[in-house]
């Protein structure tokens, strides 16, 4: 019986994916904004939407160089502690 009904729900979930892991995303994100509040989940979502598509678009060496010369130039680093 449980078998049957566990077999049910996964057959459910392989036809139709989109739905499941967009019901599942907006169950964290309500979560979230029930235990975080609404502008740290917003900034949590924010920097993993643009880390995805930073890793989507991939990089070469010579990418990841220059963009440390442009965050050396915007941030300061200070070698002293």
């Amino acid at each position: 019986m449980v078998e049957n009904i566990l077999n049910e729900i996964i057959s459910r979930i392989k036809n139709n994916k989109g739905g499941f892991l967009g019901g599942l995303l907006g169950f964290i994100i309500a979560i979230s904004v029930l235990s975080m509040g609404f502008i740290k989940t917003f900034f949590i979502v924010f920097c993993t939407v643009v880390g995805y598509h930073i890793g989507k678009r991939g990089f070469t060496k010579e990418d990841i160089k220059v963009i440390l010369e442009k965050l050396g130039k915007i941030i300061p680093f200070d070698s002293r502690n």
